[in-house]
């Protein structure tokens, strides 16, 4: 059984922590333990408190029974309510009204008579009326009674108190009336003040941005409208109990153009209607995600079902939902509202929320070879058919397709030599747009079978190549990891047979031969074996073909092996050399290869400013859309490298808009990581906490945990600057809970460390003291012995501030038994152990300060300052001389502490706090001395 004193201080810490199930888990706690060591007055405040934690923290139900618990309280034991006490219960009326409302189990008659109650107190304590008028006007406003107006009058014209709600809550309520009877301009104004002025609520400014953003867009105030949706939803997003106005932002991407942005919101808050906080939040989420859902295409796949699937269950839970409201209010106001948001029309086409949302008609559209109209095709079959092929070998693929398809349609039984070249053309084609799929393969080996039917050995011999090659790649793209090493080699060696005989064929041109020994490179490189595909190529380039593309293609294969082995200064040349061919043959859209290479090489050289014109010239060439994406990012993170991170973040935006409409989730969540990247670098940390968290979300649905893993670490990093401190902890801690093993060790002490060091510095001693505990424990298992000197003896001073000195004496203790373990292990004279044990005897002057101990205080503290010195720790040095000089004050010995004190005055910044605290000190120590008027001089000096 815990003490009192031990529950206070639990209590104290469940008032530190944010809103949700770990607070509420530990109020609980409290209570339990409250009610069996019978300790009325800590029964009654866990009990005040826990009904705010369950509003708050999504556990609205709970909520009923702390208050009825308190509010028999009050009437049976008044005395022991003090005036904060009671007026925190008369707060708590107001969260009942509301709370009831969203239970349609709930009769409307407990509402009722929670509110006449409710007036009864506030009339009885001399309250204002605001308040209750307020409440009267929402319950009749959600069963649709026409009284409801004349409430909102009342509420409106009565004095506001200490009762009412914030000053930004009760303006957002009202702007939600004015909104739903179209008065949006005047919502506009009531709220702009509000704004204007600082919001402390825990409410705020999240509650009036979301009541805002229709009445913006309706009134063309489109860039605020924007804003207030990122600014509210960033706040919402982490907190169950919000998840009735995450509906709104829901519909407001649904009805702006935003569907893809709001698509990720459902899919992040899906999950939460396991536990949604009430039956009236879980109805609108809904709804609005119906909504959302009926605006793409319905069968796009969602996990396991589809968007339509998913939309059609999702409206059918809201309407069952609004059908017992209705019931339980006898009017059919709910389900009238639900419908309306079902069928909402769109507020304006498309409402440019952020770069992150963009939609993908704003990406840059590829690159493509100029078309070949229809009548510039030759009608005759021979000639019709070499021009296919020149554009084939121009990698003009649409341009192909087209004169394929002429062809067909004035030559539809070919003579065998043209039948046997268009089968060839279909089996390329197959291979190309089929992505590596089994198809290819069979018409390779179809189209050798036809040759070898006319006689043509050595061209048979080239399509089986063709077609091992095809079933290599298909194999690879397939499952990796799935290819045994054997059958790799015996592929390959298959593939090496055929090449020989074809080399061998005397019917074997050279660019025959060439071609069979390219298809050999390919296998290669797919193995991972880039030395010995680079002999492959200059094989193929030792064979000589006449075909002009194919040498180009040759020369920007060897190019990619040579990127491939790091070789990046001869890749460079290679590729300028495989540019400079395709240049002479008019530069076709194949060029583009060899200048995506040049580029990635040239990046690799860290040439960063020719890299990034290196990969202009890609995008201006390349038709195919992975070579554009990867010059796209390949671009962008030149630029990155090139501290040019805002230029970056475009390439970025294009990219990722790219992968989304392709919908190719992991891609486009790694992008935003880089995206998250450019956004902070570029000193934008508001979007680079919404590329993270879109990131984020997808990587953790994509079981991709390291990459998951990184993007938290960046987010915790923006949530810091942001001043999100609950967020970023919460990340830390499931980043240190991540890193398990013997191998992560390090990593999740430095996790750890970093929460320690983020709620010391916000002054949440007690908690920082448990991270640094934890991160102690990872840290000795890891033998990384700096860091656990440094971590436990920051437990220790945590432990002091938290006012737990009987802790901290015996943290201290434990840091200085690790301290005198290195005797004997560790050269005194290394600078990192000198300085570690100057700061652990700084700080535990300052513990035994706090324990009364004044004489070890200044023990302790005496040598610190020097010791610092000796290693050029100055700054710590002058901090150190000042904390002595203050355990002397302490320990009645003012003239030692004038000697420290003159020292740090004369080496202190000028104008610094410090100089401030030790000139006010050292008067303070003359003074002791008797010397005012030296004192005064002091005074007089620096404290003017």
């Amino acid at each position: 059984m815990k003490t009192e004193e031990e529950l206070w201080s639990l209590l104290r810490e469940a008032y530190q922590m944010p809103y949700g199930g770990a607070q509420i888990a530990l109020v609980e706690q409290v209570m339990q333990h409250a009610d069996a060591g019978g300790h009325d007055e800590l029964r009654l405040a866990s009990r005040l408190f826990a009904t705010t934690a369950y509003v708050h923290g999504g556990e609205t139900a709970k909520s009923f029974v702390t208050f009825s618990w308190c509010r028999s309280e009050y009437d049976a034991h008044p005395e022991r309510f003090d005036e904060q006490d009671e007026h925190m219960l008369l707060w708590h009326f107001k969260y009942m009204v509301n709370g009831l409302l969203k239970f349609p189990a709930v009769p409307l008659g407990r509402t009722y008579d929670v509110l006449d109650d409710m007036e009864r107190r506030f009339r009885a304590g001399g309250h204002s009326l605001h308040a209750v008028y307020a409440y009267r006007y929402q319950v009749a406003a959600h069963v649709g009674d026409p009284a409801a107006d004349d409430w909102y009058g009342k509420w409106s014209a009565a004095p506001r108190d200490q009762n009412s709600d914030c000053a930004g809550c009760d303006p957002g309520e009202k702007v939600d009336h004015l909104v739903g009877r179209g008065r949006d301009e005047e919502a506009v104004a009531m709220a702009a003040p509000v704004l204007a002025g600082r919001l402390t609520c825990v409410e705020q400014p999240q509650s009036i941005l979301t009541s805002l953003m229709v009445p913006y867009v309706r009134t063309g105030r489109l860039s605020e409208a924007a804003d207030a949706h990122r600014q509210a939803y960033r706040r919402l997003r982490g907190n169950l109990a919000d998840m009735q106005s995450i509906a709104d932002h829901i519909e407001f991407c649904a009805r702006t153009g935003n569907e893809t942005r709001g698509l990720e919101i459902v899919q992040r808050h899906l999950p939460w209607l396991e536990r949604a906080p009430s039956p009236q939040a879980e109805m609108w989420f809904c709804a609005a995600s119906a909504l959302l859902l009926g605006r793409i295409d319905p069968a796009l796949p969602l996990g396991t079902t589809t968007a339509g699937e998913l939309g059609a269950r999702l409206a059918a839970r809201a309407r069952e939902w609004s059908a017992k409201f209705d019931e339980r209010n006898g009017s059919a106001a709910v389900s009238e509202r639900i419908e309306a948001l079902l069928g909402a029309p769109p507020l304006i086409g498309q409402l440019p929320l952020s770069a992150v949302a963009r939609r993908t008609e704003a990406a840059t559209p590829a690159a493509t070879a100029a078309a070949v109209p229809v009548e510039e095709l030759p009608t005759d079959a021979a000639a019709l058919m070499d021009r296919a092929w020149v554009l084939y070998d121009e990698h003009r693929i649409d341009a192909v397709e087209a004169a394929f398809a002429r062809f067909d349609e004035l030559h539809p039984e070919p003579p065998p030599e043209l039948a046997v070249r268009r089968l060839d053309g279909q089996a390329r084609l197959t291979a190309i747009r089929d992505d590596g799929g089994p198809a290819a393969g069979a018409l390779f080996q179809e189209t050798a079978r036809a040759h070898r039917a006319l006689g043509q050995e050595a061209q048979a011999l080239g399509h089986e190549v063709r077609a091992l090659g095809h079933d290599v790649q298909a194999l690879a793209a397939e499952s990796r990891e799935a290819l045994a090493r054997e059958a790799d080699e015996v592929m390959l060696a298959e593939l090496t047979t055929l090449t020989e005989r074809i080399v061998a064929h005397p019917g074997a041109d050279a660019d025959l031969r060439a071609e069979a020994r390219l298809r050999a490179e390919g296998a290669l490189m797919r193995l991972e074996r880039p030395d010995e595909a680079l002999a492959a190529i200059d094989a193929a380039i030792a064979e000589e073909p006449p075909k002009a593309t194919l040498r180009a293609e040759l020369v920007s294969r060897r190019s990619r092996a040579l990127l491939m082995l790091e070789r990046y200064d001869e890749a460079v040349a290679t590729a300028e050399e495989a540019l400079r061919q395709y240049a002479e043959i008019g530069t076709p859209p194949a060029a583009g290869i060899p200048a995506l290479i040049r580029a990635h090489a040239l990046g690799n050289l860290e040439r960063f400013d020719d890299a990034t014109a290196g990969f202009d010239q890609a995008l201006t060439l390349a038709s195919d859309r992975n070579y554009r994406l990867s010059a796209l990012v390949g671009r962008a993170r030149s630029r990155l490298a090139a501290d040019r991170p805002a230029a970056a973040v475009d390439d970025l935006v294009e990219a990722v808009a790219d992968h989304v409409a392709h919908g190719e989730d992991v891609p486009a969540a790694l992008l935003r990581y880089d995206l998250a990247t450019a956004y902070h670098q570029a000193g934008q940390p508001t979007d680079a906490a919404e590329a993270a968290e879109s990131a984020l979300d997808a990587l953790d649905r994509a079981g991709a945990q390291e990459q998951a893993d990184q993007t938290r670490y960046l987010l915790s990093r923006v949530y810091r600057e942001l001043d999100e401190l609950d967020l970023a902890l919460g990340l830390l801690e499931t980043l240190a809970a991540n890193l398990d093993g013997y191998d992560n060790l390090p990593a999740r002490g430095r996790m750890l460390q970093e929460a320690g060091q983020m709620l010391y510095e916000a002054d949440r001693d007690a908690q920082a003291a448990e991270r640094f505990a934890a991160a102690s424990e990872a840290f000795r298992a890891a033998g990384i012995v700096q860091a656990e000197m440094y971590t436990r003896r920051l437990r220790a001073l945590s432990l002091r501030w938290a006012g737990d000195i009987e802790a901290a004496l015996d943290a201290l203790a434990e840091a200085d038994d690790l301290s005198h373990s290195l005797n004997g292990q560790v050269d005194a004279s290394e600078p990192w152990l000198i300085w570690q044990r100057a700061m652990l005897n700084s700080d535990a002057a300052r513990i035994y300060i706090g324990a009364g101990r004044l004489d070890e205080a200044a023990a302790r503290s005496a040598g610190a300052a020097e010791a610092l010195r000796s290693i050029g720790s100055l700054s710590d040095a002058l901090d150190a001389d000042f904390l002595h000089a203050e355990t002397l004050m302490r320990a009645g010995d003012p003239a030692g502490a004038e000697v420290r004190l003159r020292s740090v005055l004369g080496a202190a910044p000028r104008g610094s706090q410090l100089e401030q605290n030790s000139a006010w000190m050292l008067a303070e120590s003359l003074e002791a001395q008797g010397r005012s008027e030296e004192a005064d001089e002091v005074r007089g000096k620096y404290l003017a």
